[in-house]
């Protein structure tokens, strides 16, 4: 019984890491929050006048593009969470090419 139990107890713990690991192409808030920092000095809120709105500096037609309508009309009216969310798609569609300067400059690829 207790060898039973043990390669049970084994073959869980084996398998919890890849159970919950993260998809590798995940990015965390925290990466998300130093874009931000980068794009707009962290002000999830911002509408400076240059055209690109919000945290991490997007345009209108590019929000409405990746569904951020469904949140605000703008990114600067979104949440931060909600901002991120619509960020993730235009990353999965553009890559980090979506913020050239500031994504290179944090180091992401």
């Amino acid at each position: 019984m207790r060898t039973m139990l043990s390669t049970a107890v084994l073959s869980v713990a084996t398998l919890a890491p890849v159970a919950f690991a993260a998809p590798s192409h995940a990015v965390t808030t925290h990466t998300w929050e130093r874009l931000a920092q980068c794009e707009s000095s962290g002000r999830w809120h911002i509408n400076t006048g240059n055209g690109y709105y919000g945290g991490l500096q997007i345009s209108p037609s590019t929000w409405r593009a990746n569904g951020g309508r469904r949140f605000a009309a703008l990114p600067n009216h979104a949440s931060k969470r909600h901002q991120i969310k619509v960020a993730e798609r235009i990353k999965r569609s553009q890559g980090w090419g979506a913020w050239p300067a500031c994504s290179a400059r944090i180091g992401v690829r």
